[in-house]
């Protein structure tokens, strides 16, 4: 079966797994300037940033001759939910006929996502599912941990660009990985990447650290929300995002007999300001900023795409949480009429901001 799925984040997961099933996979495009050029031509006006950024992207890969999609949903008034719908519309209209496989978390319909598995699963064994599932977990939580330690490296590296090189080598010492062995084997490659790059000494009153927020698919996905990691790593600043693909796998579809999952705690930590359900990330965007406050974090980048329903009301809520935990948000509006330039104005004035604070702090 030709397969292929969202471009968000490190896709190399994605693709492993399938490869892992026996799958020819199609992994699209980098979404690039021709990708949001397809997908805003082919997507309702109304419709948000990631749907139109996806649109493009499966269209980029159907071309390529792809069977099946495979991708996840989501709920509440969050239109998320209706994408792979609207999706498989358009492209059926285009006359690109494909299926397309929704994977919603375990626990809201048991019975749903086995059977998704089932058409996954092919001629393979149970056994082997249950080895693939386990392997590809075991690498989301290893590349993880690289993600994060290079965005804590990024700001203190001697040489420019050898952290975004580091991070490369480990992605494709990852890609190589069909085996537990081979698994091990990269981990180990990758340590040793990390180790030679060279970094400065820097002291804990210099350091400045910054969490990014908001809808998961522009916090992932760096093509579209101007690579802000890398932005604000050049800026001087460690970063850490509110959405990591490991955490999202662990709360959705890892019992919770196994252990609380982190994503648990967060949602806890927004009840206080967003008591129910509403759909997207927003209750996890307001208790991620609290989260953050508590670890020692300086400030927070909030990303949404224009006209995100459940962002929206993060948004609206925000300012009596930046005061009461006394800490900086910046909000930045995403859509394909975005400019770059404003926008990381808008980051270098924010930053100077937060270093003048924390140098004032330090001095009195």
């Amino acid at each position: 079966m030709r397969v292929t799925f969202p471009y968000m984040g490190t896709v190399i997961i994605y693709k492993k797994i399938l490869e892992l099933l026996g799958h020819d996979v199609i992994v699209p495009p980098k979404p690039s300037q021709k990708t949001l050029d397809l997908g805003v031509k082919n997507s309702p006006e109304f419709a948000c940033f990631p749907f139109k950024t996806i649109m493009g992207s499966y269209l980029e890969a159907c071309e390529q001759g792809v069977e099946t999609i495979v991708t996840s949903g989501g709920h509440g008034p969050c239109r998320a939910g209706f994408y792979s719908e609207i999706h498989k519309r358009i492209l059926k209209n285009m006359g690109f006929h494909v299926d397309v496989i929704v994977f919603d978390s375990i626990f809201r319909d048991k019975n749903k996502f086995m059977e998704n598995v089932k058409k996954l699963k092919g001629k393979n064994s149970w056994i082997k599912v249950a080895w693939a599932i386990k392997l590809t977990y075991d690498m989301i939580q290893a590349i993880d941990r690289f993600d994060k330690k290079i965005h804590q490296m990024k700001p203190y590296e001697v040489i420019p660009g050898t952290v975004n090189k580091a991070w490369e080598l480990i992605q494709m010492e990852f890609d190589q990985v069909y085996t537990r062995k081979q698994l091990r084997k990269a981990i180990k490659k990758s340590e040793e990447i990390v180790k030679e790059v060279q970094i400065k000494e820097v002291g804990d009153e210099r350091r400045v650290r910054i969490g990014v927020v908001g809808e998961i698919y522009v916090v992932m996905e760096p093509s579209i929300n101007m690579e802000i990691e890398n932005v604000l790593g050049e800026l001087g600043c460690e970063v850490e995002r509110s959405h990591y693909l490991s955490e999202w796998v662990r709360y959705n579809m890892v019992p919770n007999f196994l252990g609380k999952s982190h994503e648990e705690e967060i949602l806890k930590k927004g009840e206080p300001f967003i008591e129910i359900e509403i759909g997207g990330h927003a209750k996890q965007t307001v208790g991620q900023i609290i989260d953050f406050k508590e670890k020692g974090f300086d400030g927070i980048i909030h990303l949404m795409p224009f006209g995100c329903l459940p962002e929206l009301i993060s948004q609206s809520i925000i300012p009596k949480i930046s005061k009461l935990q006394d800490i900086p948000v910046l909000t930045l509006s995403l859509d394909e009429q975005t400019g770059q330039a404003n926008s990381r104005t808008r980051l270098e004035a924010f930053i100077d901001l937060i270093k003048s604070k924390k140098l004032n702090r330090v001095s009195a």
